[in-house]
Protein backbone atom coordinates (compact mmCIF):
# COMPACT_ATOMS: atom_id res chain seq x y z
CA UNK A 1 0.00 0.00 0.00
CA UNK A 2 1.13 3.54 -0.73
CA UNK A 3 1.85 5.52 2.46
CA UNK A 4 -0.45 8.04 4.07
CA UNK A 5 1.19 11.47 3.88
CA UNK A 6 0.94 13.38 7.18
CA UNK A 7 1.78 17.09 7.10
CA UNK A 8 3.20 18.51 10.36
CA UNK A 9 3.27 22.29 10.75
CA UNK A 10 4.88 22.64 14.19
CA UNK A 11 7.02 20.12 16.07
CA UNK A 12 4.67 19.61 19.02
CA UNK A 13 1.60 18.98 16.83
CA UNK A 14 2.47 15.69 15.21
CA UNK A 15 0.17 12.76 14.38
CA UNK A 16 -0.06 11.61 18.00
CA UNK A 17 -2.67 8.88 18.45
CA UNK A 18 -3.21 8.64 14.69
CA UNK A 19 0.31 7.21 14.38
CA UNK A 20 -0.66 4.49 16.88
CA UNK A 21 -3.77 3.64 14.87
CA UNK A 22 -1.77 3.42 11.64
CA UNK A 23 0.85 1.19 13.28
CA UNK A 24 -1.88 -1.08 14.67
CA UNK A 25 -3.38 -1.40 11.20
CA UNK A 26 0.10 -1.81 9.62
CA UNK A 27 -0.57 1.13 7.31
CA UNK A 28 2.64 2.92 6.25
CA UNK A 29 2.90 6.66 6.58
CA UNK A 30 5.31 9.42 5.64
CA UNK A 31 5.67 12.44 7.91
CA UNK A 32 6.21 15.65 5.91
CA UNK A 33 7.94 18.01 8.34
CA UNK A 34 6.76 21.33 6.98
CA UNK A 35 8.08 23.01 10.14
CA UNK A 36 11.59 21.86 9.18
CA UNK A 37 11.35 23.13 5.63
CA UNK A 38 10.49 19.88 3.87
CA UNK A 39 8.93 20.66 0.49
CA UNK A 40 5.24 20.12 -0.14
CA UNK A 41 4.81 17.38 -2.75
CA UNK A 42 3.36 18.91 -5.92
CA UNK A 43 1.11 15.91 -6.49
CA UNK A 44 -0.76 13.39 -4.29
CA UNK A 45 0.12 10.54 -6.66
CA UNK A 46 2.43 8.76 -4.21
CA UNK A 47 -0.04 8.77 -1.32
CA UNK A 48 -2.99 6.60 -0.33
CA UNK A 49 -4.42 9.57 1.61
CA UNK A 50 -3.42 13.00 2.90
CA UNK A 51 -3.58 14.11 6.56
CA UNK A 52 -3.04 17.68 7.73
CA UNK A 53 -2.26 18.39 11.37
CA UNK A 54 -2.71 21.56 13.43
CA UNK A 55 -0.58 24.60 14.14
CA UNK A 56 -0.75 28.09 15.67
CA UNK A 57 -0.85 29.83 12.30
CA UNK A 58 -3.99 30.73 10.33
CA UNK A 59 -5.06 29.16 7.06
CA UNK A 60 -5.36 32.78 5.87
CA UNK A 61 -1.71 33.66 6.61
CA UNK A 62 0.41 34.62 3.56
CA UNK A 63 2.88 31.77 4.05
CA UNK A 64 4.15 30.09 0.86
CA UNK A 65 3.62 26.56 2.15
CA UNK A 66 -0.01 27.29 3.04
CA UNK A 67 -0.83 28.08 -0.57
CA UNK A 68 1.18 25.03 -1.67
CA UNK A 69 -0.83 22.79 0.67
CA UNK A 70 -4.10 24.32 -0.49
CA UNK A 71 -3.11 23.64 -4.10
CA UNK A 72 -2.18 20.05 -3.20
CA UNK A 73 -5.51 19.55 -1.41
CA UNK A 74 -7.36 20.89 -4.44
CA UNK A 75 -5.54 18.44 -6.72
CA UNK A 76 -6.16 15.56 -4.31
CA UNK A 77 -9.87 16.34 -4.16
CA UNK A 78 -10.06 16.38 -7.96
CA UNK A 79 -8.38 12.95 -8.05
CA UNK A 80 -10.52 11.48 -5.28
CA UNK A 81 -7.64 11.08 -2.80
CA UNK A 82 -8.95 10.83 0.81
CA UNK A 83 -8.37 13.96 2.93
CA UNK A 84 -8.28 14.31 6.73
CA UNK A 85 -7.65 17.51 8.66
CA UNK A 86 -7.18 18.35 12.34
CA UNK A 87 -7.87 21.96 13.45
CA UNK A 88 -5.63 24.04 11.14
CA UNK A 89 -5.62 21.02 8.83
CA UNK A 90 -9.40 20.99 8.73
CA UNK A 91 -9.39 24.70 7.99
CA UNK A 92 -6.90 24.22 5.14
CA UNK A 93 -9.08 21.52 3.57
CA UNK A 94 -12.16 23.69 4.00
CA UNK A 95 -10.48 26.67 2.35
CA UNK A 96 -9.13 24.56 -0.51
CA UNK A 97 -12.67 23.32 -1.21
CA UNK A 98 -14.11 26.83 -1.34
CA UNK A 99 -15.23 27.47 2.26
CA UNK A 100 -14.25 30.39 4.50
CA UNK A 101 -11.96 30.40 7.54
CA UNK A 102 -13.02 33.12 10.00
CA UNK A 103 -12.64 33.96 13.70
CA UNK A 104 -14.71 31.80 16.01
CA UNK A 105 -16.95 33.82 18.38
CA UNK A 106 -14.61 32.79 21.23
CA UNK A 107 -11.36 30.95 21.70
CA UNK A 108 -12.05 27.33 22.62
CA UNK A 109 -9.18 25.76 24.58
CA UNK A 110 -9.31 22.64 26.73
CA UNK A 111 -11.58 19.64 27.22
CA UNK A 112 -15.17 20.31 26.13
CA UNK A 113 -17.91 17.98 24.91
CA UNK A 114 -18.90 17.74 21.27
CA UNK A 115 -22.12 16.26 19.97
CA UNK A 116 -23.27 14.67 16.74
CA UNK A 117 -25.22 16.66 14.18
CA UNK A 118 -28.15 14.53 12.94
CA UNK A 119 -28.18 13.68 9.25
CA UNK A 120 -27.63 10.70 6.94
CA UNK A 121 -24.06 11.65 5.97
CA UNK A 122 -23.00 12.19 9.58
CA UNK A 123 -24.78 9.02 10.69
CA UNK A 124 -22.89 7.02 8.07
CA UNK A 125 -19.61 8.49 9.35
CA UNK A 126 -20.26 8.38 13.07
CA UNK A 127 -22.13 5.06 13.33
CA UNK A 128 -21.20 3.70 16.78
CA UNK A 129 -19.92 7.04 18.06
CA UNK A 130 -21.76 8.29 21.17
CA UNK A 131 -24.13 11.19 20.64
CA UNK A 132 -21.89 13.25 22.95
CA UNK A 133 -18.23 12.78 23.93
CA UNK A 134 -15.31 14.77 25.32
CA UNK A 135 -12.72 16.20 22.94
CA UNK A 136 -9.70 18.47 23.17
CA UNK A 137 -9.75 21.92 21.60
CA UNK A 138 -7.26 24.69 20.91
CA UNK A 139 -8.44 27.17 18.31
CA UNK A 140 -9.57 30.74 17.75
CA UNK A 141 -10.83 30.34 14.19
CA UNK A 142 -13.37 28.09 12.51
CA UNK A 143 -14.49 27.01 9.04
CA UNK A 144 -17.71 27.22 7.08
CA UNK A 145 -18.99 24.26 5.05
CA UNK A 146 -17.77 23.64 1.50
CA UNK A 147 -20.47 23.07 -1.08
CA UNK A 148 -21.89 19.58 -0.69
CA UNK A 149 -20.39 18.98 2.75
CA UNK A 150 -22.53 17.82 5.67
CA UNK A 151 -21.96 18.98 9.26
CA UNK A 152 -21.01 16.10 11.55
CA UNK A 153 -20.08 17.51 14.99
CA UNK A 154 -20.66 20.70 16.99
CA UNK A 155 -19.94 22.07 20.45
CA UNK A 156 -21.31 24.76 22.72
CA UNK A 157 -18.52 27.14 21.75
CA UNK A 158 -18.13 26.23 18.08
CA UNK A 159 -20.92 25.26 15.70
CA UNK A 160 -18.61 23.65 13.14
CA UNK A 161 -16.56 20.93 14.82
CA UNK A 162 -16.50 18.56 11.84
CA UNK A 163 -17.85 18.10 8.35
CA UNK A 164 -17.78 15.20 5.93
CA UNK A 165 -17.92 15.13 2.15
CA UNK A 166 -17.32 11.80 0.47
CA UNK A 167 -13.86 10.65 1.56
CA UNK A 168 -12.91 14.04 3.05
CA UNK A 169 -13.20 14.61 6.81
CA UNK A 170 -12.39 17.99 8.39
CA UNK A 171 -12.15 18.24 12.18
CA UNK A 172 -11.88 21.39 14.28
CA UNK A 173 -11.26 19.44 17.49
CA UNK A 174 -8.07 17.48 18.24
CA UNK A 175 -8.91 13.77 18.41
CA UNK A 176 -5.22 12.92 17.87
CA UNK A 177 -4.25 13.88 21.41
CA UNK A 178 -2.17 11.81 23.81
CA UNK A 179 -1.68 12.66 27.47
CA UNK A 180 1.90 13.69 26.70
CA UNK A 181 0.74 16.11 24.00
CA UNK A 182 -1.79 17.75 26.33
CA UNK A 183 0.93 18.36 28.92
CA UNK A 184 3.35 19.72 26.32
CA UNK A 185 0.84 22.12 24.78
CA UNK A 186 -0.25 23.42 28.18
CA UNK A 187 3.40 24.17 28.92
CA UNK A 188 4.39 25.63 25.54
CA UNK A 189 1.26 27.74 25.07
CA UNK A 190 0.68 28.67 28.71
CA UNK A 191 0.27 32.36 27.86
CA UNK A 192 -2.96 31.56 26.01
CA UNK A 193 -4.49 30.08 29.15
CA UNK A 194 -4.44 33.35 31.08
CA UNK A 195 -8.13 34.01 30.53
CA UNK A 196 -11.29 34.06 32.60
CA UNK A 197 -13.41 32.96 29.66
CA UNK A 198 -15.73 29.98 30.14
CA UNK A 199 -14.36 28.61 26.87
CA UNK A 200 -10.70 28.55 27.98
CA UNK A 201 -9.54 26.10 30.63
CA UNK A 202 -6.57 26.57 32.91
CA UNK A 203 -3.65 24.19 32.73
CA UNK A 204 -4.75 22.63 36.01
CA UNK A 205 -8.26 22.05 34.68
CA UNK A 206 -6.82 20.34 31.59
CA UNK A 207 -4.87 17.92 33.78
CA UNK A 208 -7.91 16.93 35.85
CA UNK A 209 -8.89 13.32 35.01
CA UNK A 210 -6.44 13.52 32.10
CA UNK A 211 -6.08 9.78 31.46
CA UNK A 212 -9.85 9.28 31.58
CA UNK A 213 -10.45 12.10 29.13
CA UNK A 214 -7.75 10.91 26.76
CA UNK A 215 -9.27 7.41 26.74
CA UNK A 216 -12.71 8.80 25.87
CA UNK A 217 -11.28 11.03 23.15
CA UNK A 218 -9.26 8.19 21.65
CA UNK A 219 -12.33 5.96 21.66
CA UNK A 220 -14.06 8.55 19.48
CA UNK A 221 -10.92 8.86 17.36
CA UNK A 222 -11.01 5.12 16.70
CA UNK A 223 -14.44 5.47 15.10
CA UNK A 224 -13.52 8.55 13.05
CA UNK A 225 -10.16 7.20 11.91
CA UNK A 226 -11.51 3.75 11.03
CA UNK A 227 -14.16 5.30 8.81
CA UNK A 228 -11.61 7.49 7.04
CA UNK A 229 -9.01 4.75 6.67
CA UNK A 230 -11.60 2.65 4.87
CA UNK A 231 -11.33 5.07 1.94
CA UNK A 232 -7.55 4.79 1.46
CA UNK A 233 -6.29 4.09 -2.02
CA UNK A 234 -3.98 1.13 -2.61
Amino acid sequence: MKPVYIFRHVACEGPGYLADVLARREIPHRLVRVDEGEPIPPSPDGASGLVFMGGPMSANDPLPWIQEEISLIHRAAEQGVPLLGHCLGGQLISKALGAQVTPNPVKEIGWYPVERVPGPEADALLGPLPSRFIAYHWHGETFSLPDGAAPALRSEHCERQAWVKGNALALQCHVEMTAEMVCEWARLYADELESESASVQSGAAMMDRLDERVRESQGAADVLYEHWLGHLQG
